[in-house]
């Protein structure tokens, strides 16, 4: 960690505690505060990545307001900080609320101070992870535009796409609907030599049959009923550039042979026409379909399948994305609020909850829905759960066995991408031994990471 990412400010009116909390936090960079100005004139000084605060601060020492104002103030000056907020004893409803705030997590008094310690290990390693996630998207701008996340899955992916982008190999994206599979064919254009030229992209699964062709091949005047005059078709407009053909597993058989000779040859023939026209174009294809199994049922070309899957990239469902659905979900809600012109800014803690744990079936894109509406249905500054409407979400899944194991496993994500692949600290954030994580690890079949200690 930098210096700033190691800076505890702690907002403490109490002197022995102030003693106390520095002394536990020794091996941070800590700075104290007794009230709000202080505080605020520290986070703008130190910029802290993490602040414990105590609710009750003078002039409001036996109440919240002040606590409340102060928070409000910390995350407006400094959105990234985490906040860990200290609460009375059994005071859950100010911990709640403060939650719904915007603050980190919580601990109540009397403070047990192990407790404490891991909250907020836990809070600097989240903020770091962050902190990265932002620095990638900042320096690989043209890869990431459009995409988020940091979850192993996803990591994965970006590699694949920087290694194979600047070559001029025939890529192949395999994901399920909603995944993005247009977002990730574009990373791969701008990375690519030929970022200066077209991106076109066509639907083999939303043009009809007997039009595929000639959207893909273009059609010379009079080549048929209607074809008023000549047409080049989408090979050709991506000519010195890239050309994505999406749910290539839907093209009609009878159009296959004809792309496996342009791709063989490159060069393509308009309908009606009989000249050979050579085109330079980088080759695309994504699709949500099992190809081999499409290939054994005889409605796909096994000669095809190897040409257009020189390098094949799986892109992950949204529900293999641990630790990405919430950062996802403050994106689009970011997104949403500025196109609609609404005062939103984060969601209740229920919502987060249910966010996170929803199936996602649609994957990103039913996510993006979900918020986008959620906004504009909004009556306060959060969304709450009711204006998402996720109330069906999973109600078909009545195997209780397999919910505790989808948790489960959820969670083993979720602590693996917090603890960058420490395995010592994912077993501590877990409250497990080693031994009962490495069976958990083959359990779910989840990748022990190549560096663990």
């Amino acid at each position: 960690m930098s210096q700033k990412q190691r800076c505890l400010l702690i907002v403490e009116d109490d002197v022995g505690l102030q003693r106390q909390l520095r002394w536990s936090f020794e091996d941070y960079d800590v700075v104290m505060a007794g009230d709000r100005p202080t505080a605020l004139a520290l986070l703008r000084r130190h910029e802290p990545a993490v602040v414990l605060q105590d609710l009750g601060l003078p002039p409001d020492a036996t109440g919240t307001a002040e606590g409340f104002a102060t928070i409000a103030e910390i995350l407006q000056d400094a959105p990234h900080t985490k906040v860990v907020v200290v609460t009375g004893n059994g005071d859950r409803d100010n911990a709640v609320k403060s939650i719904g705030c915007g603050a980190y997590d919580f601990c109540s008094k009397p403070l047990e101070l192990e407790v404490l310690r891991l909250i907020v290990d836990r809070a600097f390693r989240v903020h770091e992870l962050e902190a990265e996630n932002r620095k990638l998207r900042s320096q690989s701008s043209t890869v990431l535009e459009g995409i988020i996340g940091s979850s192993e899955a996803m990591l994965d992916a970006y590699r694949l796409i920087e290694k194979v982008s600047p070559s001029s190999a025939t890529v192949l994206l395999l994901g399920e609907t909603g995944t993005g599979k247009e977002v990730f064919a574009r990373a791969v254009h701008r990375l690519s030599t030929r970022r200066d030229g077209p991106f076109v992209a066509i639907n083999c699964a939303a043009i009809p049959e007997t039009l595929l062709e000639a959207e893909l091949f273009g059609h010379e005047k009079g080549a048929y009923t209607g074809a008023h005059k000549q047409t080049r078709g989408k090979i050709e407009l991506a000519v010195n550039g890239t050309l994505l053909l999406d749910e290539i597993g839907d093209m009609p058989f009878a159009l296959q042979a004809k792309l496996l000779r342009f791709l063989e040859e490159r060069v393509v023939e308009r309908i009606g026409g009989r000249e050979l026209i050579p085109v330079d174009v980088r080759i695309i294809c994504a699709t949500h379909q099992d190809l081999p199994a499409l290939i054994s049922a005889g409605r796909f070309r096994e000669d095809l399948f190897y040409r257009v899957s020189e390098v094949t990239i799986r892109l992950p469902p949204l529900r293999e994305r641990a630790g990405d659905i919430a950062p996802l979900a403050r994106h689009f809600l970011e997104q949403a609020a500025s196109r609609h012109g609404r005062a939103v800014h984060g969601f209740t803690a229920k919502a987060l909850k249910a966010i996170e744990a929803s199936p996602w079936r649609g994957n990103v894109r039913e996510l993006e829905n979900a918020v986008n509406s959620a906004v504009i249905m909004a009556d306060g500054k959060q969304i709450d759960l009711e204006e998402l409407r996720l109330g069906a979400a999973g109600g078909d899944i009545l195997d209780l066995r397999q919910v505790r194991n989808d948790a489960e496993k959820r969670a083993i994500q979720r602590a693996l991408t917090q603890a960058g692949g420490n395995l010592s600290h994912v077993a501590g954030l877990l409250g497990i031994s080693r031994p009962t994580l490495y069976d958990l690890l083959d359990k779910h079949g989840l990748k022990k990471p190549a560096d663990a200690d």
